[in-house]
């Protein structure tokens, strides 16, 4: 199944979403010149399409091995991936002083986006590697710097996050594992760590030299909870003070899952100090200080959700293009109320095009929104504190609800295949089973929500939705200012009057209603930017998101604020029955 890279509407939501223009006005980013910007995302493009997009398919009928404590993805991904980091890509947005070429997050945005819509899977390796540079650029100390960023900028040393525990999942502060205090010896000033880690995605592979493992634990007597986690470094090979690899650390993958779909990204059960290997001793470094690990953690995270809710568009992308082509390929039926009674394209009528307007409107709506979502994330690293308040309470809109959009238009195309779509040779079913896991990693879409009625409507007591909302009010008409009109509605009740359970049991519904105005605001953005062949089509599929789509969000306003008293009116007992 062929794949093109969307490379005329990357550039549109990159000009009118991202605001790459005025971003390079900036002496920063005065790099990110227009002909810059053409160049990376045509030349990422022809790179996806020649040699990660080959690889998908073979991806997730072979998948990962694991034998002998080692990982091994199928043949031809250790040479794409050398070619990936050969050819720059990892480095588009890392900072110069370790290798990169400082270009904005909008720019790396389009880079994992046109790689994960050619393989979803393989994508997850230069994804997770961006939280872990993010997290010891901003916690790390200069000497850990200087030793672990240059190799993971580059992409020769991929990253991982080590969160989850068996029995701990989102409870982070439940977590076991240990960082024991080393006062003597060659190691001294650092810590044995020990315990088990799941979920750990590309925990072990055979693409990068070394693995850089951002691990959460709990040092001696830290106090209980979240409040006594501690993040560490603890690499895959002993890392010399003069970059030289070592020994193997005591860690190991001591399985991997097999799962619903992402089979070529392997997730993987980490045992850290069991005596694998190395007598045992299995060294890490403390970033930042004790008990802290959970800010670092969330710089970690904030990055991945983001990235995250691109999976989403690229899932969609990837099952449109193939709907697209298999709607004008396959010939049955003749149009209904034809004169004329040969059997046409099922493009030709009419409930096909619904699904197909349907899908482009969602993916292209979805594309908007992380775009403008990375743009304030630029804007913030440029010290615009008002831009980065915008940027935080984003996150949870392009996590969750791109990831929704993601798993509906995987759906769709199932749909539009027929029963063709439920076998798997023709690859509709690899993009369902593949967008699946989006809404539950990196937080699920329910955390994601819980955290924008909590944390987020908290920043500057509610201003900095009310002031998203209002924005979004003054550039639009119609439905698509209604719904605004409405989610300012549901967050002043929210404010005012709503108690913890209320809100929470409407944070579900309110965020997808603000999700879909922000993203039909910047669709209508793109709509009037909009040239060549994307001047015709991009105004009709920004009128379809606003008559169709705003429409439907507008009627969760009542589920947004029926409160929590129907929820509970059965006992869990009962509720079960």
């Amino acid at each position: 199944m062929a794949f093109t890279a969307p490379t005329a509407d990357q550039l549109l939501a990159l000009k009118a979403c991202a605001g790459i223009e005025e971003l390079a006005a900036d002496d920063r980013f005065a790099a990110a010149s227009e002909d810059v910007v053409q160049a990376i995302v045509e030349g990422i493009g022809d790179f996806a399409e020649g040699e990660w997009a080959p690889l998908n398919r073979l991806g997730d009928t072979e998948g990962a091995t694991l034998a002998n404590g080692t990982v091994t993805l199928p043949k031809g991904f250790r040479e794409a991936y050398r070619h990936f980091v050969e050819q720059g890509w990892n480095s588009i947005a890392g900072p110069e002083d370790f290798g990169g070429q400082g270009l904005p997050f909008s720019l790396a945005t389009c880079v994992l986006e046109t790689c994960g819509t050619a393989n979803m899977a393989f994508t997850l390796l230069p994804m997770l590697t961006v939280g872990a540079i993010e997290a010891i650029l901003h916690h790390g100390s200069e000497a850990q710097k200087a030793l672990y960023l240059p190799k993971l900028v580059s992409g020769e040393w991929s990253g991982t996050m080590n969160l989850t525990e068996p029995q701990a999942g989102s409870d982070v502060g439940a977590l076991r594992t240990t960082a024991t205090p080393i006062s003597q010896g060659e190691h001294s000033g650092k810590y044995r760590i020990a315990g088990t880690k799941i979920f750990i995605t590309f925990g072990e592979h055979d693409c990068a030299d070394n693995i850089i493992h951002l691990v959460l634990a709990r040092t001696p007597g830290a106090p209980a909870g979240s409040r006594g986690i501690s993040l560490f470094i603890v690499p895959k090979l002993h890392v010399a003070a003069d970059g030289a690899l070592g020994a193997r650390n005591d860690l190991r993958c001591a399985s991997i899952e097999h799962k619903l779909g992402i089979n070529a990204s392997p997730t993987c059960v980490m045992a850290y100090g069991d005596g694998s290997t190395s007598g045992g001793e299995c060294i890490g470094e403390l970033i930042g200080r004790e008990n802290e690990g959970l800010k670092a953690m969330f710089t970690m995270m904030n990055s991945a959700r983001i990235n995250v809710g691109s999976q989403g568009v690229q899932i969609a992308e990837r099952a449109l293009q193939a709907a697209q082509e298999y709607a004008t390929g396959r010939v049955q039926s003749a149009r209904a109320g034809s004169a004329d009674k040969a059997p046409v394209a099922i493009v030709e009528h009419p409930d096909v095009r619904r699904m197909l307007l349907r899908m482009r409107a969602l993916t292209e709506g979805a594309r908007a929104l992380l775009y403008y979502t990375a743009g304030q994330v630029d804007r913030g690293s440029l010290g615009d504190a008002a831009a980065q308040q915008r940027a935080d309470c984003l996150v949870p809109l392009i996590k969750a609800w791109g990831t929704d959009i993601g798993c509906e238009v995987a759906s769709l195309g199932v749909q539009i295949h027929g029963g063709m779509g439920f076998i798997e040779e023709t690859g509709a079913a690899q993009h369902y089973r593949d967008a699946r896991i989006a809404p539950i990693y990196e937080g699920t879409n329910g955390i994601q929500a819980a955290d924008l009625v909590t944390r987020k409507l908290g920043y500057e007591g509610g201003e900095v939705l009310r002031a998203l909302f209002a924005d979004a009010v003054r550039e639009t008409d119609g439905e698509l200012q209604q719904l605004s009109s409405d989610c300012s509605k549901v967050l002043e009740w929210m404010c005012a009057t709503a108690s913890l359970d209320d809100r929470l049991a409407g944070s579900v519904p309110f965020l997808t209603m603000a999700a879909t105005a922000v993203a039909g605001w910047q669709l209508q953005r793109e709509a009037a930017m909009a040239s060549g062949a994307l001047a015709t089509s991009k105004p009709l599929v920004a009128r379809y998101f606003a008559e169709h789509l705003a429409a439907e969000a507008r009627g969760l306003k009542r589920a947004a604020m029926a409160g929590a008293d129907l929820l509970y009116a059965l006992d869990a007992e009962a509720l079960a029955g």
